[in-house]
């Protein structure tokens, strides 16, 4: 992972991560956040400087570029009948491959799909696995290229036709040219509560790494065949208040799962591109995530000089 060069949360009053995390997720307006932190604001700080501060900035975090020699990407359509009609994600895979190679459904948080997915697209696919990440936006017009554009048209979407499109998608990679047929999925935020629900609903998934998600259907846990490693921060009240109930489910149905919940994290902390990353944590939480998906999926193949 790269060097910290921004602000940490801990740089933050925690009313001020808390009202952003509302903000994140529609609880409350950018004219609403801007209010409720104007009183954070002390000397030369401004509320929109405080926004400005704890909002992505993509190139700074950018791990691998869209133009690696080691790797293959396109944006690739897809059919789903039973979702808006037709998908679209991003596709990366190795340049070389010794054989076929196990495949990774990637899925966003509540933005769509933003240049932070297409890295980690990237990365997992420096590792040796052919990874694929939908745009739920794509109906709409696609990821529009501003996070609060993005934000504002999410709450649009049909969010059954929009599962119908990430279940067309995982069929799509399941039989993916190159691929071993055996696929796992990892999601973020809104992603991790979709990859949730995909492993509610595939039956042949192997393996699924939702990172501070949205617990599924309880009545639909007994259906997981895939192995979990369920992700949570630490200071996540939305996600936290779920996970007993959630566990209990698991363990009823005896799904295999671990989980990783590490000290001092917030909402949103394998994401390097905003102060919620921890280094610390979103490494380990990738290097167990990598291990799963080489137990479950078989090894992957790094491309020379992966990450």
């Amino acid at each position: 992972m790269p060097k910290q060069t921004r602000k940490t949360a801990s740089d933050f009053d925690p009313e001020v991560m808390r009202l952003f995390d509302q903000y994140v997720h529609g609880k409350i307006d950018r004219r609403g956040f801007l209010g409720s932190v104007a009183r954070f604001a002390v000397g030369t700080s401004t509320a929109a400087g405080l926004l400005a501060a704890l909002s992505p900035n993509f190139a700074d975090a950018q791990q691998i570029k869209p133009d690696d020699s080691r790797l293959v990407t396109r944006t690739l359509q897809f059919p789903s009948p039973d979702g808006y009609g037709t998908g679209s994600g991003y596709l990366a895979r190795p340049v070389k491959s010794d054989g076929p190679l196990p495949v990774v459904l990637v899925v966003h948080e509540n933005r769509g799909l933003n240049p932070h997915i297409e890295d980690v697209t990237r990365r997992l696919a420096l590792e040796g696995y052919i990874a694929f990440a939908p745009d739920a936006l794509f109906p709409l017009g696609g990821y529009p290229g501003n996070e609060d554009k993005a934000r504002e048209l999410f709450p649009k979407l049909d969010q059954a036709k929009t599962r119908q499109d990430f279940l067309a998608a995982a069929k799509l990679l399941s039989s993916i040219e190159g691929g071993n047929g055996r696929m796992g999925v990892v999601g973020f935020c809104y992603g991790g509560g979709m990859a949730n629900f995909l492993a509610t609903q595939l039956p042949d998934l192997t393996a699924a790494v939702p990172f501070y998600g949205r617990a599924p259907d309880l009545d639909a846990v007994a259906a997981i065949n895939a192995e979990l490693l369920v992700v949570m921060a630490a200071n996540d009240e939305r996600i936290s208040a779920a996970w007993p109930d959630y566990e209990k489910a698991l363990k009823k149905s005896n799904v295999r799962y671990s989980v990783y919940q590490p000290e001092g994290t917030q909402h949103g902390f394998n994401n390097d591109t905003t102060p919620r990353y921890d280094e610390a944590a979103a490494s380990e939480a990738w290097k167990r995530m990598l291990a799963l998906f080489n137990k479950a999926l078989g090894q992957g193949q790094p491309a020379d000089g992966g990450a």
